[in-house]
Formats: structure tokens, C-alpha cells, sequence
């Protein structure tokens, strides 16, 4: 893989997050047109020994940036670990080459979360 760049959206208010994402690809997409580069969306575009490429997400709540905000992250992220098998058959193909465990990645059968834990 050539090369990888990542950019950032909002800050969004609720599920503006998802139109300002599609919005975001549209606009890279047409830039990449006009300097003929190919833009690809595939978790592990070239195989080999290495990490991959992923859409990262950061949501919070008021609650959550608030004092004693870190219980509800935890609380919130003790939730999604009990749905993780669901959430990761949602998420696309060719996930399960990029979380093998290696490379700064959890197993894709694997919920994990850490602080300042990659």
C-alpha cells in the first residue's frame, strides 16, 4: 500500500456523525479524482504482515466529559462489549484480516479496551 491518511470529521450532535462521514468520503473521493488517485476502503487492501487500515470512531456524552465522566465510559463500554460479536458482523468484509491480534489490533472474536493501551 502506497500510503495511508487518516482525517477527521466533526465535531457532530447525534447521528449527523454518519451523514458527515458520507459527506467527508464524497468530497475525498472527488479530490482523489482530480490527482488520479485511487481511494480504497478496504480494512487490508495489500495482504501481508501488517496492521491494516480502519475507520476509528470517538463518541462521547455530556456525562462522559463531565467529573467522574470515566464510569460512564466505562459503563458504555462494558455494553458494547456484550454485543461485540453482532457489532463486528456489521462492520463489513475483510475485518477478520486486519484484527489478528498483531500489530497494535484486538482478535476480531475479541473485545478489549485499555487506557493509553493500543
Amino acid at each position: 500500500m502506497p500510503g495511508q491518511w487518516e482525517f477527521q470529521c466533526g465535531p457532530c450532535v447525534g447521528i449527523d456523525s454518519g451523514d458527515q462521514l458520507w459527506l467527508a468520503r464524497y468530497i475525498l473521493n472527488r479530490v482523489a479524482e482530480d490527482f488520479g488517485v485511487v481511494v480504497s476502503y478496504e480494512p487490508k487492501p495489500v495482504k501481508g504482515d501488517w496492521n491494516g487500515a480502519g475507520c476509528h470512531t470517538n463518541y462521547s456524552t455530556k456525562t462522559m466529559r463531565e467529573d467522574k465522566g470515566y464510569d460512564a465510559i466505562i459503563a458504555a463500554i462494558k455494553k458494547l462489549g456484550k454485543v461485540h460479536d453482532v457489532h463486528m458482523k456489521s462492520y463489513g468484509k475483510g475485518n477478520t484480516d486486519r484484527l489478528t491480534g498483531k500489530h497494535e489490533t484486538a482478535k476480531y472474536t475479541e473485545f478489549k479496551y485499555g487506557v493509553a493501551n493500543r
